[in-house]
C-alpha cells in the first residue's frame, strides 16, 4: 500500500473516532449536562446529541425517582430511650445542571443528609409518639432534607419510617403496660356492667311491690327455669298469704 492510501485510512479512521464522540444518544429519562472547555453550556436530552470532539463533556444524569435505604441509625429519643431506626427516601433529579454542579456527589449528599435528620428529628420525639404519630413524623423528615435538596436540584417526594428496633427490656416493660391497660379496661366495663344491672333491678323491685301478684309470677317462672335443669334440686316457694290466716289465729289464741 502506497504512504497516500495509509495516510488516507488514519485520517478516516480519524474522523470515524471523532464522530463516534461527538454523537450521543440520550433516554427519555435522561439528560446530558454539557460543558466546553470546562464551562457548563446548558443541559440536553433526550434523543440525539451533538458535541464537538475534545472541546465537549457531557454528564448523563437520570431523572427517575431514586429510592434510597438508610441504613439503622442509634437514636436517644427525647424521653432517654435508646433504639435503632432505619428509613427509606424516595427522590429524583429535577435540575440536572444543579445536581452535577452544586454538589459532588448528590446521591452520596443526599444519603448523609437523610441520616443525620432522621437521628436529629427523631431525637426531639418521645417513643410515645415516634410509635403513635409515624405519619407526622415522615412528613417533617420529608420536609426538612427536600428543602436542604433543593439547591441541587433535588425534590424529595416521600420519607418513611421503616422498622424501629426497641430493646428488650422496652418491649417487656410496654407489653407490661398494654397487659395493664386491658385489665383496667376490663374492670371498668364490668364495674359499669354492674351498675347497669342494679339498676335494672332496683326498677324491677319497684314494679313487683305494686302488685304482690306479679311476684308469685316471678316466683313460679324461677320454677319453671329450674326443672328445665337435669338433677337439680328444686325449691318450691310458698306464698306468705298463704300462711296469714294460721298467723292470725296463733295470735288470737294467745
Amino acid at each position: 500500500m502506497d504512504p497516500a492510501g495509509s495516510i488516507s485510512l488514519v485520517i478516516i479512521v480519524f474522523v470515524l473516532m471523532l464522530l463516534a464522540s461527538a454523537i450521543r444518544i440520550l433516554r427519555e429519562y435522561e439528560r446530558g449536562v454539557i460543558f466546553r472547555l470546562g464551562r457548563l453550556i446548558d443541559s440536553k436530552g433526550p434523543g440525539l446529541i451533538l458535541l464537538i470532539p475534545i472541546v465537549d463533556r457531557m454528564v448523563k444524569v437520570s431523572l427517575r425517582t431514586i429510592v434510597l435505604d438508610v441504613p439503622p441509625q442509634d437514636v436517644i429519643t427525647r424521653d432517654n430511650v435508646s433504639v435503632k431506626v432505619s428509613a427509606v427516601v424516595y427522590f429524583r433529579v429535577v435540575d440536572s445542571a444543579k445536581a452535577i454542579v452544586e454538589v459532588e456527589n448528590f446521591l452520596f449528599a443526599t444519603s448523609q443528609l437523610s441520616q443525620t435528620t432522621l437521628r436529629s428529628i427523631l431525637g426531639q420525639s418521645e417513643l410515645d409518639e415516634l410509635l403513635a404519630e409515624r405519619d407526622k413524623i415522615n412528613k417533617q423528615l420529608q420536609e426538612i432534607i427536600d428543602m436542604q435538596t433543593e439547591p441541587w436540584g433535588i425534590k424529595v417526594s416521600l420519607v418513611e419510617v421503616k422498622h424501629i428496633d426497641l430493646p428488650q427490656e422496652m418491649q417487656r416493660a410496654m407489653a407490661k403496660q398494654a397487659e395493664a391497660e386491658r385489665e383496667r379496661r376490663a374492670k371498668v366495663i364490668a364495674a359499669e356492667g354492674e351498675f347497669q344491672a342494679s339498676a335494672k333491678l332496683a326498677d324491677a323491685a319497684k314494679v313487683l311491690s305494686v302488685d304482690p301478684a306479679a311476684l308469685q309470677l316471678r316466683y313460679l317462672q324461677t320454677l319453671t327455669i329450674v326443672a328445665a335443669e337435669n338433677n337439680s334440686t328444686t325449691l318450691f316457694p310458698i306464698p306468705i298469704d298463704l300462711l296469714k290466716p294460721f298467723l292470725d289465729q296463733k295470735s288470737r289464741e294467745k
